[in-house]
Formats: C-alpha cells, sequence, structure tokens
C-alpha cells in the first residue's frame, strides 16, 4: 500500500467523519472542523495518512499543550492519533508517529502523549514502548486531572498515563 502523509485538507472533514461512521465510532463532524480550524491558526499541526483514493488516519500534534503533566511547558504532545480499523496493522501508525517524530525534531528534544490503559489501546502502548517512549512519572490521569490515589474513574478513552520521548 503506497502511503503519504500530508497535511489535513478541508474534504478530510467530511471523509473522516464518514469513515468512522461505518466503523461504529462517533467522531462528530465538529471535531474535524475544529482540528482543521486550530490546523488553519496554527495552534495544532493534523497529519493525515492517505492512499490515492482516501484516507487512512490520522493523528494531531499540540507544540504547546495546556493540558497534561507537561502543561505549557512547550513539549509537543500527539492527540487523538487514529488509523481506521481496516487499515490497521499495516505499518501506518509507524508511517504517522515517524512523520510526527522527524518533525518535531527540528525544534524540540522531546515529544510527549497520553494512551489509554483498556485493552483497545493494547496496540498502541506496545508500539510507543518499542519506539522508546517511557512513563512520564507522573502517573495515570483522567479528564486531564492527575488521578489521585484510591480516585474512582472509568477505564474509558480519558482514561491515560503520558509517556515521553528524548531525542538523542
Amino acid at each position: 500500500m503506497n502511503i503519504h502523509i500530508r497535511d489535513m485538507i478541508k474534504s478530510d472533514i467530511i471523509n473522516f467523519n464518514k469513515e468512522f461512521k461505518l466503523q461504529g465510532w462517533e467522531k462528530p463532524i465538529t471535531l474535524f472542523e475544529r482540528y482543521y480550524e486550530e490546523q488553519e491558526d496554527g495552534i495544532r499541526k493534523v497529519f493525515v495518512a492517505c492512499n490515492e483514493k482516501q484516507v487512512l488516519g490520522y493523528a494531531t500534534l499540540i507544540p504547546n499543550d495546556e493540558n497534561g503533566p507537561f502543561a505549557n511547558m512547550r513539549i509537543p504532545t500527539v492527540r487523538d492519533f487514529n488509523v481506521l480499523e481496516k487499515y490497521q496493522n499495516k505499518g501506518i501508525g509507524t508511517a504517522l508517529l515517524d512523520k510526527i517524530e522527524n518533525t518535531v525534531k527540528n525544534y524540540s528534544k522531546s515529544i510527549c502523549l497520553g494512551v489509554g490503559l483498556h485493552p483497545g489501546y493494547g496496540s498502541a502502548q506496545r508500539l510507543y514502548i518499542k519506539r522508546g517512549y517511557i512513563p512520564d512519572g507522573s502517573g495515570v490521569w483522567y479528564n486531564n486531572m492527575l488521578l489521585e490515589q484510591n480516585a474512582q474513574c472509568k477505564n474509558n478513552d480519558d482514561l491515560v498515563l503520558y509517556l515521553i520521548k528524548e531525542f538523542i
């Protein structure tokens, strides 16, 4: 499969919304509209994996995230990394992460991300560890807040462990 990584274009808004609906995931069109607007405003960079015919996945990068353990520390943060299910395990996630890391290396010594803890994130957890990401040591986060010991939470997409990778 010929994979190309590019910036988000306006037609991706509808295409991603449609593709996620087809696989039973609710990702509202307003999410992709916001990503496109934030990309245009320079707040977020959106990396889109595609082939000659369609979108395959995407990931976003926030140069100075306002949330998480590295809030306002100018450590680029990967947020919302998704490869459509029918294209998973074909090297698309790796291609996206390669492009993101190579971009970040031009202006930062490190990169971070939060990975979910439920079984649906198992492949992502393994990918990040194999690529040299390690837990940042802050503990588990829920709804963008540090989860205190013995606190109640729900094991959903908002329960994450932050990982960081230092570039040599």
